[in-house]
């Protein structure tokens, strides 16, 4: 439903108090005039810099140039006939004012008698305790694709500046998740410096928009699935839950994967890896950053958050060591007043509603932080456990991390036993960094096995048989003694 239509439904049935959460005001008064104009209602505006203003642009007839006698003006532009709209410009900066907030409410009360509507515009929702009850809230998405295309068509207008079918599609991909004039911005650019509507000056200008935010950070790499050695069953398992269509060309949206290993087993390699492999960018959410100092400006970061990633489809969400991040909700929150709880509500709400063909990948690394809630059935596709690395999959990181530092292949590896792929990797780049031998190179690296061997297995131990094996198919299995020979075994999950 448009702007518009959620508006005009309001007005008709006299909800006089009106918040619309937009980013884009130009656009939003815009779509109001437009409303105004086809039902023949009287519309004006007010912002702090130039008072109220009617449909044209031109003064009002009412002098209000500070905040509270523009509150005071809106009574007296409502007839008791026809609806009188008032649109206040970023009003939630004078909601500090016992004034104002008095002045809004008997404006409110006021105007379901005469006809008389309040509508605040603003980027966020910040009500007093006063006017929770007597506003309702409407958002202003961003714009959909068809709405891209349109703000394209406006841009490009000569025949060989429009490109089409997987071009045309590659280019709304990029500008997916834009504002209006943001994505008007990155077309022109584009025209300039290509001469044509094209995807990689979107895609730049798409990551510096997102990461001013500071919620969101876009990856945008060349790593794929064979830069990345081991992890065969997962792998296999996103690539066809992400790639696979039916016979009829319908989809059936993939939701995600949790991961949960010791660190350093290539879990956010792998997130990185994957966006390159199904086509679709990585967007790294930092959940430390949604938190705020104000009441509500916790929940408030995480739902905007969210709302750009679903504007931003498809793509993949990687959440990294998301045991940290909600933390606090697994004791309820009673260090922190229940923000953290708040916020894993939020987003467990999201996960398991949400439209968007997002795919998401948590990755964490102790489970029993987490409550258990957050991996039941349908929250995710699977839920994987990344050991360390087999023989198989040491030498196939070791041969990679060879050629990346360009050391002689007739080198010894050194003991590699309980090695992780991170720990291969520091290995291979010390020897690189201070021109010595792997084996003395490996001198600096203390395994994490080594280090966290209690934690480790206790991991191994909670995910023996809860799990699926990130390397071969089926479930994991604990790791068994067998003599001096150690196994793996793993079983696959029965059909019935």
């Amino acid at each position: 439903m448009t702007l518009q239509q959620r508006v005009n439904e309001l007005v008709r049935a006299c909800f006089a108090g009106i918040w619309i959460e937009s980013h884009e005001h130009t656009d939003a008064i815009a779509e109001l005039a437009g409303m105004c104009r086809d039902e023949q209602w009287r519309l004006v505006t007010w912002d702090i810099e130039r008072g109220l203003r009617g449909p044209s642009g031109s003064p009002s007839e009412h002098d209000a140039g500070d905040p509270l006698a523009a509150v005071r003006a809106i009574s007296s532009l409502a007839d008791g006939e026809t609806p009188a709209i008032v649109v206040l410009q970023n009003f939630h900066r004078f909601m500090q004012s016992a004034e104002i907030v008095q002045a809004l409410a008997h404006a409110i009360h006021d105007g379901k008698q005469r006809r008389g509507f309040v509508v605040v515009l603003s980027p966020v929702v910040q009500l007093p305790v006063e006017l929770e009850k007597l506003f309702v809230t409407v958002e202003h998405a961003l714009p959909d694709r068809q709405q891209l295309l349109e703000v394209a068509a406006g841009i490009a207008t000569e025949d060989d500046e429009m490109p089409e079918d997987a071009q045309l599609d590659a280019v709304l991909d990029a500008a997916a998740g834009l504002t209006r004039y943001e994505a008007e911005g990155a077309f022109s650019l584009s025209l300039v410096r290509d001469g044509v509507l094209a995807p990689s000056t979107i895609w730049e200008l798409k990551t510096q928009a997102v990461q001013k935010s500071g919620l969101l950070s876009i990856h945008r790499g060349a790593e794929t699935f064979d830069s990345l050695g081991g992890l065969d069953a997962l792998k296999a398992f996103t690539r066809r839950a992400m790639m696979n269509r039916r016979s009829d060309g319908q989809a059936v949206r993939p939701r995600g994967v949790m991961l949960l290993s010791p660190p350093g087993c290539g879990k956010s390699e792998f997130c990185k890896c994957l966006g390159n492999e199904v086509g679709r960018p990585v967007l790294t959410l930092d959940v430390g950053s949604l938190m705020g100092s104000l009441v509500g400006q916790s929940e408030e970061r995480t739902r905007q958050a969210l709302q750009t990633v679903d504007a931003m489809a498809p793509c993949v969400l990687m959440i990294d060591e998301v045991e940290k991040a909600f933390a606090g909700s697994a004791s309820g929150g009673v260090n922190d007043s229940g923000v953290s709880s708040r916020m894993m509500g939020t987003f467990l709400t999201w996960l398991n509603d949400h439209a968007s063909d997002v795919f998401v990948v948590c990755t964490a690394n102790d489970v029993q932080r987490l409550p258990p809630e957050f991996s039941r059935a349908e929250r995710f596709d699977g839920v994987f456990f990344v050991d360390l690395p087999g023989r198989e999959q040491k030498d196939a990181i070791w041969a990679l991390y060879r050629q990346r530092y360009d050391i002689d292949l007739s080198e010894t590896c050194p003991a590699d036993d309980q090695w992780t792929g991170a720990e291969i990797k520091s290995c291979c780049r010390l020897a690189a960094l201070l021109d010595v031998p792997l084996t003395q190179a490996a001198t600096n690296v203390v395994p994490v096995a080594v280090t966290s061997a209690e934690s480790i297995d206790r991991l191994r131990q909670w995910a023996d048989g809860r799990c699926l094996s990130a390397d071969t198919p089926g479930f994991f299995r604990k790791e068994v003694n067998s003599g001096k020979r150690r196994r793996r075994v793993t079983t696959k999950p029965s059909v019935n």
